[in-house]
């Protein structure tokens, strides 16, 4: 019999499904698809198939499992408390534990983003050539199948000329001058330091603004979750030790990309269960805030003390909440707080806003086709809104939903919250 390493470490939560398929009802995928196999009952019937029998993964078999969001709708709302998201991990890194990674993963992963000085150096040559990227009626018959949704009518953000890393110093000082309200570091994860700058420097000025010295350690890498999500949990587990240490002796760790916020309050999840480090990544991941979280539950910043921009005066705003926010961290209400209280603007809410966006990180890139179909449902969502700027705390929504609101040919903007204050 083969030794299924990692899925008999979640065997209990394969165990826990009752199969009574409540799941369904909250699945984007199921509900595109209406395929049992899409839904989380059905891949958690696969993977107890192949614990009984003690097989191999298949390729098939692993094509289901690939195809999830892992956005927590199923887990959430599952009456027996099955945690869906570890079972899709757990298959994955077993997967990988059996197979190895691709080459292009395994090249992305353990030589690229897991060096962030490489990693860096290849976004800023990306940055050089974008320009080569067809539109719309491109072809790229040439490039790997994951590069290939870039020439499928996509709109792809730009890359910045200077990443935000190169705009930043490590230790930025209190404006007044007075002793710091706390030291806190600032977690700017990938999709902030190099596609959207100006939000890292928007927090920055911020949290400065309001008394806090602010670090920003050169050290950190990739907060490792589209690695650990991949199943490539020794990479994972690499990043944690890495970031952990780079950002050791704050009071905090902010960050503005909710899926960082998720991965590093989740670090000791990547360990296993004897590490010897356990109790200090717990005691790490109680640090990590998300900047919503972080400017209402600890600094308690009055609404008089949010200027919205003005740009942005006068004009409707709805939120979107991110997956890796709401489900996997429980904050829902301390954005909203935020945006509720501005002066000089209108909120709305959004039907279904906690609804997937259907970016799911890689996801989007494997399963493009089924991406649009959810990130449709979303447009019409943003429509019944009549809004004129869409906000979230995820670039990676954001990527996805600016790119099928220009799809749909809608005038919205998509930003981020820490983009509208002066």
């Amino acid at each position: 019999m083969e030794d299924l390493n990692e899925l008999k470490k979640i065997e209990q939560y394969v165990d826990q499904c009752m199969k009574c398929g409540f799941c369904t009802f909250f699945c984007p995928i199921y509900q595109e698809e209406l395929v049992e196999s899409s839904a989380a009952r059905g891949k958690i019937f696969l993977t107890k198939q192949v614990l009984k029998g003690g097989q191999q993964l298949s390729d098939q078999a692993m094509d289901i499992i690939g195809k999830c969001l892992l956005c927590k709708a199923c887990a959430v709302n599952c009456p027996a408390k099955t945690q869906v998201d570890r079972v899709i991990v757990g298959a994955r890194a077993e997967q990988v534990r059996q197979q190895g990674l691709p080459l292009v993963k395994r090249l992305i992963f353990r030589h690229v983003m897991a060096n962030r000085r490489l990693f860096g150096w290849t976004v800023k040559l990306a940055s050089k050539l974008q320009w080569m990227i067809p539109g719309k009626q491109g072809k790229m018959k040439h490039l790997p199948d994951f590069l290939k949704a870039l020439g499928q009518g996509r709109n792809i953000p730009a890359i910045s000329s200077v990443l935000l890393r190169d705009q930043v110093q490590e230790v930025n000082p209190p404006w007044d001058s007075k002793a710091p309200r706390m030291r806190v570091g600032y977690f700017m994860g990938c999709a902030t330091d190099f596609i959207f700058p100006e939000t890292g420097l928007k927090t920055i000025e911020f949290l400065t603004r309001h008394g806090i010295e602010v670090v920003v350690p050169k050290a950190q890498s990739c907060c490792g979750a589209a690695i650990y999500f991949s199943g490539d949990l020794e990479t994972g587990r690499m990043l944690a030790y890495r970031n952990m240490e780079a950002f050791k002796d704050l009071d905090y760790v902010v960050t503005t990309c909710a899926t960082c916020s998720s991965s590093l309050k989740d670090y000791k999840v990547y360990l296993p269960e004897n590490d010897k480090q356990r109790k200090e990544f717990e005691d790490f991941s109680k640090k990590i805030k998300d900047v919503t979280e972080f400017l209402v539950d600890v600094l308690d910043i009055p609404p008089q003390e949010f200027h919205l921009r003005k740009e942005f005066q006068g004009k409707t705003i709805t939120w979107h909440d991110p997956c890796h926010l709401v489900r996997y961290q429980n904050i829902r209400n301390q954005p909203r707080r935020i945006l509720q209280a501005l002066q000089g603007s209108t909120y709305v809410e959004m039907p279904n806003a906690d609804r997937c966006c259907g970016m799911g990180g890689s996801f989007s890139i494997y399963h493009y086709d089924l991406t649009k179909k959810i990130a449709d449902r979303k447009v019409e969502s943003v429509k019944a809104t009549s809004a004129d700027i869409v906000v979230t705390a995820c670039p990676g929504c954001m990527i996805n939903l600016a790119d099928h609101l220009q799809r749909a040919e809608m005038p919205q903007q998509v930003r981020h919250l820490m983009d509208l204050f002066e």
